[in-house]
C-alpha cells in the first residue's frame, strides 16, 4: 500500500471569459506537498474576447481589472513548472483540464483526481456535491477572504477538500489505490461548461 501523501499535487482552478470555447481570465494553483495543503499561487489574465456580463456575474472579474495584465503566453512557463511532474486535482476536473490543454499543448498530467468524483463515491450520503455545498458542509472556507468563484478560493478550498477525502471516516488516511478506484462508469459525467 502506497500512501496518498507519497504523490505530490497540483490542485486547479480556472475561471473563463464566458465564449466556448473559453480564454482564460484567472488561474490558480495551489500544492499539496506531503499531505500538506501549499498556499495558491494565482494569475489574473487578460483574454483575447471580452467577459461576457454572464461570466462577470458568476466570478465578478471585470474587463478592466484584466486590461493590464499578461496574456497567457507571458505567464506559460511559470504555469508549466508549476503543473509538471505532478498530479492534478480538480473540482469536475474535465473542465479544467480541457482548457489547460488547449493552452498547453502536450502537456499532460502524470495523474488526475476529480474531487467531484472522489466526494460521490466516498461521501455517498451527500445530497449535493457542488463544490459550495460541500464547502459549505465541511467548513471548508475558515479563515479565506476571497469569494466563491475565484480561482484562488476555489483551488485553496478544493485542496483543503481533497485531503479531508483522503482521511478514511474512522481516522486513517486512504492509499493511493482506494483514491484511484472509479466505480464502473465513474468517467462518464456529462460535460461541464466554464464561465
Amino acid at each position: 500500500m502506497t500512501a496518498w501523501t507519497s504523490l505530490e499535487y497540483a490542485v486547479v482552478d480556472v475561471e473563463g471569459n464566458g465564449h466556448q470555447p473559453p480564454d482564460l481570465v484567472e488561474l490558480a494553483v495551489v500544492p499539496i506537498t506531503a499531505g500538506v495543503v501549499g498556499e495558491p499561487t494565482a494569475w489574473l489574465l487578460r483574454p483575447e474576447r471580452p467577459i461576457t456580463g454572464f461570466a462577470r456575474r458568476i466570478h465578478g472579474i471585470t474587463n478592466e481589472a484584466v486590461a493590464a495584465a499578461p496574456v497567457f503566453a507571458d505567464v506559460e512557463k511559470e504555469i508549466r513548472s508549476c503543473l509538471e511532474g505532478v498530479a492534478f486535482v480538480a473540482h469536475n476536473a474535465s473542465v479544467d483540464l480541457g482548457v489547460l490543454r488547449r493552452n498547453l499543448p502536450g502537456w499532460e498530467p502524470t495523474e488526475i483526481f476529480d474531487t467531484l468524483k472522489l466526494a460521490r463515491r466516498l461521501r455517498p450520503e451527500r445530497l449535493s456535491y457542488r463544490l459550495g455545498s460541500l464547502v459549505a458542509a465541511f467548513d471548508l472556507a475558515e479563515g479565506l477572504e476571497q469569494r466563491p468563484h475565484r480561482a484562488g478560493y476555489d483551488a485553496l478550498v478544493t485542496a483543503r477538500l481533497f485531503t479531508l477525502l483522503a482521511v478514511h471516516p474512522d481516522g486513517g488516511s486512504l492509499d493511493l489505490d482506494a483514491l484511484r478506484d472509479l466505480p464502473p462508469g465513474g468517467d462518464d459525467d456529462p460535460p461541464a461548461t466554464l464561465f
